[in-house]
């Protein structure tokens, strides 16, 4: 047999921290020694929205999605014996991307490292987080500036770093369509290399190495063929955008580079062993075609629909990619897919369809604009509500949950409690016992000076790397940096995009939602007091707003008045906002794993405010006995991912607002 070529594999990577940079740092080393040959680093919520562990808003989220990195200290420690200089780190950071990418080249400077030859990725991509997953701190303007200036930083000091990782993984979860996510990825990089190129920062003859550092990070879901050919309609565009718009010519510099972290929206409660060969076919979406295959690739683990994974469940994660790199004879070939009309026509119809799209987008004054003026969140809120519709309906199928859902007992479920990791409630308090040492023992004067000449520096125009720079090594903490930038910058609310979304599932005589329309309507007729009113409310920092806003528009549609303030609030302003506006339910959307301090917080306020009676539901990512303890504390009812038919939800609500004003049920609308 003639010996063939064998291609690099993809690094290979899993996304991972929480409860403590200790904690984490020895996470690593164990991933990285079973042969994991990148680090992905998962930040908690404080860290990503520039909040110190002690503010209010941090409250019940430290260490829970991820690491908290408050100071240098903290990234020290995170890194410990992992040399740097031979790491290639990708960092899931975005608004305090600039003071995170500081406090890691100060740890490798402390290494004796080269600065040169870091390699790694910084996200960095804000619109996205304007858009669907909500760690945004600052306005567009002051946001794309951040960018520009650690591109323009980058290019000249740390060569090998992808500065900005444009992401539409995050638009799909949002329910993007292909083709919204590739034009909305794409008029992001338009707006980033227009910025960094109005900047004067960046010589042309060095413009084509900043072309060649902007990387990508997509979503590959379970329609294998349709995202196969989205990755080639990618790479097709970004070859013109950059030959065509910025004059690139070297062909190594007009390389579309993506990583991949496949898809989290489609993985199920339901018989989640499903998730396994989901996260299998999204994989191989990606890795199949050399043509179009990943340069980095991260999986997610079976059971995260139920919590957060266990080492355990991060090591099968990563044995999925190391059987197909080295098993397989897959790194042994052309591209397999080359010739197909089949693959030829999609892709044509993706890069149609996206390039429309983008000229839309330009003519509204581009994706900035697009984003100000609420367009492209209402678009996705939009596509989304019409995908939740085709699951209910049952004309998109997903196994176990809207089909074939009758299973044996699992023997992986079988003991909730020990399925998925659980922080030690303990640890925030640890943590912010820690900040405040780290606070008392630092030179505070040169801590306050640094942070004055930030503020100086963001006042002008200067690259505010330098200053960034100096705050890291004079002791500055992740909130004070924040909100130095935060007195100049001032903060950023996103459109919601639930006033802009259509009608997604008719309401005609015998439907599901013409039923629960005739129930809120009973209701309200029965209480007296005009149309039945709910409150959505997104407690702490968890910005994953989708199943909150789907919540909010079928509730609206099946005749709610709706009361929905977006992200990021403390539970005395979701209590606040509830007695001012007279709702009749209160709802409670929870993603990050803060609902045993927030929803308790909560139901003690509506206590104090003289509503102890408007019931209180919560929705989310909630371990069985977490749910038992929450309605032992008072809440109406729990809702989890298993929970899929939002128009029924919508009738459970009407029925413990029937329930706690002591009305009759209504099993059949009159």
């Amino acid at each position: 047999m003639t010996e063939r070529h064998k291609d690099r594999p993809w690094l290979m990577r899993t996304y991972a921290g929480h409860s403590t940079a200790e904690a984490s740092n020895a996470l690593y080393r164990r991933n990285l020694a079973k042969g994991q040959t990148g680090l992905s680093v998962a930040f908690d919520l404080p860290t990503q929205t520039g909040y110190d562990p002690d503010h209010v808003l941090a409250r019940g989220e430290v260490g829970r999605v991820g690491v908290p990195v408050s100071h240098l200290g903290d990234m020290r420690r995170l890194f410990q014996d992992i040399p740097l200089e031979q790491m290639n780190t990708s960092m899931t950071i975005n608004a305090t991307a600039m003071w995170l990418l500081a406090l890691y080249e100060v740890v490798a400077e402390e290494q004796g490292a080269d600065i040169g030859k870091l390699s790694g990725t910084t996200q960095n991509d804000i619109v996205k987080e304007y858009l669907s997953r909500g760690t945004h701190v600052f306005p567009p303007g002051p946001s794309l500036r951040l960018t520009t200036d650690m591109i323009a930083y980058t290019v000249a000091h740390i060569p090998k770093w992808n500065p900005i990782n444009i992401c539409s993984y995050h638009l799909q979860e949002a329910g993007a369509t292909p083709v919204q996510e590739i034009a909305y990825a794409m008029s992001t990089a338009i707006a980033v290399l227009d910025a960094v190129r109005d900047s004067g920062q960046v010589p042309s003859e060095k413009f084509g190495d900043v072309v060649a550092r902007i990387s990508f990070f997509v979503n590959a879901g379970v329609r294998f063929i349709e995202e196969m050919c989205k990755m080639r309609a990618f790479g097709r565009i970004w070859e013109q955008v950059t030959r065509e718009r910025y004059g690139v010519e070297n062909p190594k510099q007009r390389r579309f580079r993506y990583g991949v972290q496949v898809n989290s929206l489609g993985l199920t409660e339901a018989q989640p062993e499903n998730n396994v060969q989901r996260i299998v076919l999204e994989m191989l979406a990606v890795t199949l075609s050399k043509d179009a295959r990943a340069r980095a690739v991260q999986l997610p683990a079976w059971n995260e629909a139920l919590g957060l994974p266990r080492p355990w469940d991060q090591q099968w994660s990563l044995r999925i990619q190391q059987v197909l790199a080295h098993e397989s004879d897959l790194l042994e070939y052309e591209d397999i897919f080359a010739g197909s009309h089949v693959v030829e026509a999609k892709v044509e119809e993706l890069v149609q369809g996206s390039l429309a799209e983008m000229d839309r987008i330009a003519e509204m004054g581009g994706v900035m604009a697009a984003v100000e003026s609420g367009y492209l969140k209402s678009q996705l809120v939009s596509s989304h509500a019409e995908r939740r519709a085709r699951i209910e309906s049952g004309e998109e199928k997903i196994v176990g949950v809207n089909c074939y859902e009758s299973t044996e007992p699992n023997p992986l479920t079988a003991d909730l409690d020990t399925a998925i990791m659980t922080v030690d409630p303990d640890n925030e308090a640890n943590v912010v016992r820690a900040l405040h040492a780290w606070r008392d023992n630092r030179d505070e004067g040169r801590a306050q000076e640094a942070l004055s000449e930030l503020k100086k520096a963001a006042a002008g125009d200067t690259n505010l790397f330098a200053a960034t720079l100096e705050c890291a090594r004079a002791g500055v903490t992740t909130g004070e940096w924040a909100w130095a930038l935060r007195d100049v910058f001032g903060e950023f609310r996103a459109p919601t995009g639930v006033s802009g979304a259509p009608l997604a599932v008719t309401a005609e005589a015998g439907t599901p939602l013409a039923e629960v329309r005739a129930k809120v309507e009973r209701t309200a007729a029965d209480l007296g007091g005009g149309r039945l009113r709910l409150l959505v409310g997104k407690p702490g920092l968890d910005g994953h707003s989708n199943g909150a806003e789907q919540i909010a528009v079928r509730a609206r549609d099946a005749g709610f008045e709706v009361v929905y303030q977006g992200i990021r609030l403390t539970p005395e302003q979701i209590v606040t906002a509830a007695v001012a506006e007279d709702v009749h339910c209160v709802g409670l959307s929870i993603l990050s794993g803060s609902h045993a301090e927030l929803v308790p917080d909560v139901l003690e306020r509506m206590r104090r405010s003289g509503a102890p009676d408007i019931p209180v539901i919560v929705g989310g990512i909630i371990p069985a006995a977490d749910a038992a303890a929450l309605r032992e504390a008072g809440v109406a009812a729990v809702f989890t991912p298993k929970d899929f038919g939002i128009t029924e939800i919508i009738g459970r609500i009407v029925d413990e607002i029937r329930t706690a004003n002591k009305l009759d049920p209504l099993e059949v609308p009159a």
